[in-house]
């Protein structure tokens, strides 16, 4: 049955297109940080080093350590020498890849195309969606050489060049293989961590690569008709120890982002608890939604109608959500992925 919250429109916000954050704040925990209580709708204005008042000891964060992948390229056609981009989604070889690449008509199957000095590609086929399945030519590791010569792929709405590349990523990142940050877990540093950590807070990892699909706007006017990407996830059997231990002391377990909380909430629906596992996730949450698994989120302010806010109403109620929204716009906060934060408890 369709209700209000299955309407793309409902999650529609006004945004002045001054407050999408063009660049990331220094240092990383002097962002702004919302407090939001899901159970009254009370919200407050605080920074994000202020994080550490509003947790207790015996509380665990989940953090995405998932690492984004140099995963823009710019090049020329072989034989013509006329430009071309390509974007990397997914492996699907020894060497090969889904990509997308502009402009794509020069990209048919059997063109090559020349990266700098290191770096040759052969485009193989086209997919159903328009991309390419290329094989890459170089000598040693793709990995090392996209480390070299690759621009981080950063979002569409962010228009100004990142001087570091390394402000894209977070500080905890280690599995190489996404295509857009974990945004959430940009406020953190190493001391800030630590220091938590001394308060009892504790943190455990999980491994969910983003895919662009994170950014890709729902269409559908029934969002239930929306088809929702897949991301491929891993949660370690320490991680799963630690959420158990957590949940019968009676601390609170803490999505740090969208992608962990999928990630825990995808990994209990599949299998009916939360266990150690790997796998697939297309989960889609909206309100309303029975969380299984996390008990609060933080996370940016993020796009009007996108998967991303309605996950978000489907945890803090879509009310609260909204309401806190306007005053995040009001009080001129920075949005989207270098954008400040929200803590939902």
């Amino acid at each position: 049955m369709e209700t209000e919250y299955t309407k793309r429109s409902t999650y529609f916000y006004d945004l002045p297109q001054e407050l999408i954050a063009q660049t990331p704040v220094e240092p990383r925990t002097s962002s702004r940080l919302l407090t939001l209580d899901r159970q009254t709708g009370a919200y407050a204005h605080h920074h994000f080093y202020d994080l550490g008042h509003f947790l207790q000891e015996g509380d665990l964060l989940i953090m995405n350590d998932s690492k984004v992948l140099p995963a823009r390229l710019y090049g020329t056609r072989a034989d013509t020498g006329s430009p071309i981009e390509f974007l990397l989604l997914k492996p699907v070889g020894e060497k090969v890849w889904e990509i997308i690449c502009k402009p794509g008509k020069k990209a048919k199957p059997g063109t090559h195309f020349q990266f700098g000095e290191k770096l040759e590609a052969e485009v193989l086929d086209i997919t159903e969606d328009g991309g390419r399945i290329v094989r890459f030519s170089c000598e040693g590791s793709l990995y090392a050489v996209l480390d070299e010569i690759g621009q981080m792929p950063l979002p569409p709405y962010i228009t100004e060049k990142l001087e570091n590349k390394d402000r894209y990523q977070t500080v905890y990142a280690r599995e190489l293989g996404s295509s857009a940050a974990p945004t959430a877990g940009l406020h953190f540093t190493p001391e800030f961590m630590q220091e938590l950590k001394q308060k009892g807070i504790d943190q455990a990892f999980v491994t969910l690569h983003v895919g662009l699909g994170t950014f890709r706007p729902v269409k559908e006017d029934d969002i239930r008709h929306h088809h929702m990407h897949i991301e491929h996830y891993t949660i370690p059997e320490e991680t799963a120890e630690k959420i158990r231990q957590t949940k019968a002391n009676g601390g609170r377990v803490i999505a740090v982002g969208t992608t962990s909380c999928r990630t825990l909430e995808g990994a209990a629906a599949q299998h009916g608890k939360l266990c150690a596992c790997e796998g697939d996730t297309g989960i889609f949450i909206y309100p309303p939604y029975d969380f299984r698994c996390i008990d609060g989120l933080i996370t940016n302010f993020h796009l009007p109608e996108s998967t991303l806010i309605m996950l978000v109403s489907a945890f803090a109620g879509y009310e609260n959500t909204m309401q806190a929204y306007r005053a995040a716009v009001e009080e001129k906060y920075r949005f989207f992925s270098f954008g400040d934060a929200m803590l939902i408890l």
